[in-house]
């Protein structure tokens, strides 16, 4: 049986595992840069570095999803893990305009303590995204736009942040991201930094979801945080890999307690087959969307660890060719 709170410590060690809170268009994201010095331990279980950092307040009541999702590349999957609450227990403020929260005194470094903590008023539901400065005259600018909307127009506000880059801090009922990095946009060539870095997107903001469509959580259930092990076919910057036969295998042991049942048995079902030897003309398609996605990986994941033969080339042309149903090589975006 898997400790969460073991296995949390040590991905939280990983400079491998990226981790990150938000919601379906508001999302906080921390990972190790390749070459930056190791994340300092702030706590049991929190770390930071430089451009970001993360804390987790608790477990209690986390119900960890470990789930697998299609790639739009068919030599390729995505692989995480959801830490998820109960949804009447994951909710929070949901405040739809700025408003001033005071001096942040549960920041992860000494030197942030004290400055000012702003709900930017996202209205999502399980993250209250915020932002964080001791800035005069961004302070200024944020205290005259004290009730309104961020989007409203004519509103300086949005502006202001995206000229003055403040730490951008997404709270959740298990903790924290805080990310000090640049916001992505003008500033930053208009893409994200590496490492640390936040996304706010106002067109999936007015879905009000609290994640992806392509991330299997449970009904009742709402994913606080995520952890992503790294992936057995592509490094952390997204580029193909080969083959890593150690990091495949540490996240099947992951899946096999944690993974959604309908998924793993179809996959298990498909390696059965091909250890056998067997047709695919011989296996039918699973009926629901998660078991097709589970059959699709497991010839994908077949083929980068055993050897492209022709009995699974003839799985492939029968049940992975092309994009199929809606693919997300970031799943809990």
């Amino acid at each position: 049986m898997l400790d969460l709170l073991e296995v949390a410590k040590g991905r939280l060690d990983d400079p491998d595992t990226g981790w990150n809170m938000g919601s379906f268009g508001a999302i906080a994201e921390f990972h190790h840069l390749v070459g930056d010095p190791p994340a300092e331990a702030t706590g049991d279980l929190s770390r930071a570095t430089a451009r970001g950092g993360i804390r987790l307040d608790t477990l209690a009541g986390v119900r960890p999803i470990a789930f697998e999702t299609l790639s739009p590349k068919p030599h390729r999957w995505s692989q995480a893990v959801a830490l998820c609450l109960p949804e009447q227990e994951a909710i929070m403020n949901r405040r739809d305009k700025l408003t001033e929260l005071g001096p942040d005194t549960a920041a992860l470094r000494p030197e942030d303590d004290g400055a000012i903590l702003f709900d930017m008023g996202l209205a999502q539901p399980q993250v209250d995204f915020c932002i964080r400065t001791s800035d005069l005259e961004l302070l200024s600018v944020l205290r005259a736009a004290i009730g309104k909307s961020l989007f409203e127009q004519g509103n300086p506000a949005m502006g202001a942040i995206l000229k003055a880059h403040p730490h951008r801090v997404a709270l959740t009922r298990l903790g924290r991201v805080e990310v000090y990095q640049m916001i992505g946009g003008p500033d930053t060539g208009g893409k994200s930094p590496e490492g640390p870095h936040t996304h706010v997107l106002p067109k999936l903001l007015r879905a009000e979801r609290t994640h992806s469509a392509n991330t299997p959580i449970p009904d009742g259930w709402v994913p606080c945080a995520y952890f992503h092990p790294g992936n057995p076919v592509f490094d952390r910057v997204g580029a193909d890999k080969d083959f890593d036969l150690e990091y495949f295998e540490a996240f099947q042991e992951l899946l096999k307690p944690w993974g959604i049942a309908e998924y793993t048995s179809a996959k298990d079902a498909v390696w059965a087959a091909l250890r056998a030897g067997e047709s695919a003309e011989h296996h039918a398609e699973p009926e629901t969307r998660l078991g097709r996605a589970g059959l699709r990986n497991a010839i994908r994941q077949w083929r980068r660890k055993e050897g492209d033969t022709s009995v699974v080339q003839t799985w492939a042309e029968r049940f992975d060719r092309g994009t199929l149903e809606t693919e997300d090589e970031n799943p809990g975006h």
